[in-house]
Parts: C-alpha cells; structure tokens; sequence
C-alpha cells in the first residue's frame, strides 16, 4: 500500500485530504526524518492499519529503524500518558490527583534513540490528535526549547490533522 493507493480509496466528499496528505513530503519547517516520523506517529495513533502501513512504507527511505522504533513508541508511550495526565486535567488541580506520582514507566522519553526534538514532536503530534490539553502545552514548550520552531510545531500538528483525518475516513468508507 502506497499514499497514492490511499488516496484512490478517499471518497469524493473529502477529496480536500487527497491535495493535503502531500503535506507530509512537503513540509519545509521539518527535515525529512521529522516529517515522516510525525506521519508514522500520527498513523500509529489514528489506529488505521491500512494508513500505517502506507505511511510506514513511504517513511522507510526517510527514517531509519531507530527512527521508526522511537515513531512507534511515541504513539505508545502517549497512548498511555495522554489518558492519565488529561484525566488529570479534567479532574481540576483541586481533585489532588495531579498532586500525586504518576507512577508510569516513560523511560523512553528519556532515551528515545533519535534527536529529543524530533521525539517531542511526535509525542506532541499524538497528544494533538488524541486531545491531551497538559501533553500538547508540555511537548510544545519542550520542543521550542530544544531549539524547535514555531513553524515546525505547526507542521507537525498539520501533518497530525491530515493523517488522522485519512484514516477515519477510511475506515468508513
């Protein structure tokens, strides 16, 4: 399955994401890895087997298998961290759960096999699509202070929007 092949599958009535999904390539804030590792993140996150094979396919030239591993366990380790830190979140900081340890595993955060901005802003692509409030601001602040871009933010989530958008649509049409 390619990107091309995904876009044959899009319905007309959202024929906007077969135009956007050449944002992934064409992104001009983010190098190559950080594009497609935030396509792949997304992918991941989204949940659409089809759209992450795809996009796993187009990224291979453009990230290396520690770059798919860290990718992949962005999606995961948000998958997991974007549930307790937003239900802190809604709870309110007079709850007093955001008081306690968390207690989760994230040592992957710490060593993630790849440049800590491009992992932040994978990280921050899975928390946008997956609408984690205190995750988005804190992956946010930590890319532009590792030296990441306003720009490179907006790239990233744009990449988020139209992956996640690809693959709720696909899965049903």
């Amino acid at each position: 399955m390619t990107i091309e092949a995904l876009k044959t599958r899009i319905p007309d009535y959202a024929k906007d994401l077969r135009i956007n999904l050449g944002v992934i390539a064409g992104s001009t804030a983010l190098s190559p890895q950080q594009a497609w590792g935030t396509a792949l993140a997304a992918a991941v996150t989204s949940k659409n087997r089809e759209v992450v094979d795809a996009i796993a396919a187009e990224a291979s030239p453009h990230l290396s298998a520690e770059a798919v591993m860290a990718a992949k366990a962005a999606a995961a380790i948000m998958g997991m961290n974007n549930v307790y830190y937003r239900f802190n979140h809604m709870m309110g900081a007079a709850s007093g759960y955001s008081e306690l340890p968390a207690r989760l595993r994230m040592q992957v955060i710490g060593k993630p096999g790849v440049e800590h901005v491009d992992f932040e802003l994978w990280c921050l692509a899975c928390s946008a699509i997956t609408g984690c409030e205190m995750c988005v601001q804190s992956h946010e602040r930590t890319v532009r202070s590792k030296g990441g871009t306003q720009d490179q933010v907006q790239d990233a989530v744009r990449i988020a929007a139209v992956v996640h958008a690809v693959a709720l649509t696909l899965a049903t049409a």
